[in-house]
Formats: C-alpha cells, structure tokens, sequence
C-alpha cells in the first residue's frame, strides 16, 4: 500500500507495528477508528494489559513517521477523533482508492460498449499493484477483510480486461498471461475458460483441450469434483470444432471460481 504526496513522490508502509494502524487509517478513510477496532486488528481476542497506552505509543510513532517522509502541509494528518482515530487525507491519495475508482469507471465503459478505453482505465488502475494486498505488512482480522476485497477484486478487474481485449480480437498476445494466470489461481475456471477459447481462436485446439485436461485434473486432486457444466459444454464444443461458440462464453464460467483459486 502506498501514500501519494502532494508533490507526486510517494512512500510505502511497512511492516511494523506503526504500519499496520496506519494502514488500517489509511484503508478506512474518511472514517474514524475506533479504539477497541485498533486494538483488535493488532492483538486479536487477546489484548496485553496495556493496549491502549501501547496503541497510542504506535500512534505517536505513525506521526513522526509522516513527519519524515511528508511535506509540513501534510504532517498532521493522523487526527484524533472520538472514538479513536483518522486520517485527513484527500481519496485520491492513496492507491488503494485510485485502484477501486479505476474498477467502477473501467467497468462503466465497458457496459457503455467502449472497450478500447475500458481497457486502457482498468490496465492503469491494475497497474498501480507491486504484488499482493498489504504485501510485507502484518495483518490481523480487520485489514485481513480488506485484502480479500481487493484480492476479489483484483481477479474481477483482470476478467473484465481480458474479455475486453477478446472482444478487440487480441487472441495470441493473451495466451501467456492467461497461462500464468491459470497456474496463479488453478480453481478459477473463468480463467481457463478464457485460455482454452483463446487457443481455439487460435487455431491450436490440441493445446485448448489439453488445457481443459489440465483444470480437471486439478479439481479432481484438489477438490474431487468435475468441471461445471459450461466448462464441459466447450470442451465437447472445442472437441467438435463448434465455431458457433460466443466470446461471451467465459462469462457463463464467472460464477464458479473456488473459494480457494
């Protein structure tokens, strides 16, 4: 997660104590935090004796820490507010919120029928991502429920972007993303329904059914289950050379992806 300074620098948080309660102010802004939601991020169902003067030593430390690395019209941001705590921060200052603003207006576009440019918002937005939500920083059950949000809707963005670009007729350049991507998550099927339409648009069916091999195989290891019956529908559809098949097809998938892909 980073914090963009008004200048156009920007600074990343890291994995402290300090870190995680400015994290969590961060990823609730506007709103204030309460005390007990702190303390509960930080120590669980088990909280020292001490959390709460604990809590404002790290709070302390979260201002000298911006003290450093922002400009003096920025310093104070971290308020003290009943119950607890904020952070006065303008949404389009942190990443996070850049990155959900490009989701909605990319998926605007795309429903207005403006794929090239819906394209182009959701790469921007997915392009503010340096690896995994909250990356390197401690998280308890509070920000936890955050990175599940943006990790979904990361996936989503990612979906949206390449049906986009199917619908502009980039079937090759799509082929090893779509392979890595069904090796980074081997349980969504939305995925491999993407990759295995792509190679059939490309004229390597083999390869496209060696693909839906591939997805049953790792759902019969990892789950004991078939393939839905749309993933099997293309399959026969692939085997019989359907060219009748949509590019919407994938979307029929989008509704099984395993919990655990």
């Amino acid at each position: 997660m980073e914090f963009l300074t008004d200048d156009g620098a920007s600074f990343a948080v890291n994995a402290s104590k300090t870190s995680q309660v400015l994290a969590l102010l961060l990823v609730r802004c506007p709103e204030t935090v309460s005390v007990d939601t702190l303390i509960s991020e930080l120590w669980g169902e088990r909280p020292p004796r001490s959390a709460v003067t604990t809590l404002q030593t790290y709070i302390y430390h979260a201002r000298r820490m911006l003290s450093r690395e922002l400009p003096g019209d920025q310093r104070g941001i971290v308020l003290t507010r009943s119950p607890g705590y904020g952070v006065q921060v303008a949404p389009d200052d942190i990443d996070v919120n850049l990155f959900e603003k490009a989701v909605r207006r990319g998926r605007d576009l795309l429903e207005k029928g403006d794929a090239e440019q819906g394209v182009s918002v959701l790469s921007e937005g997915l392009g503010l991502w340096r690896g995994p939500a909250f990356a390197g920083l401690v998280v308890g059950d509070v920000l936890g429920t955050h990175v599940a949000h943006l990790e979904e809707l990361r996936i989503q963005a990612v979906g949206l972007r390449i049906a986009a670009e199917r619908s502009l007729g980039r079937h090759l350049e799509l082929v090893p993303e779509l392979r890595a991507l069904v090796k980074a998550h081997p349980l969504n099927e939305l995925f491999h329904a993407h990759l295995i339409e792509v190679l059939y648009d490309s004229g390597r069916r083999a390869e496209a059914l060696e693909a839906y091999q591939q997805l049953r195989q790792v759902l019969d290891r990892e789950l004991g289950v078939e393939p839905t019956r749309e993933m099997q529908r293309l399959q026969r559809a692939v085997l019989h050379g359907d060219d009748t098949r949509s590019h919407r097809f994938a979307a029929g998938v989008s509704g099984r992806a395993h919990a655990a892909a």
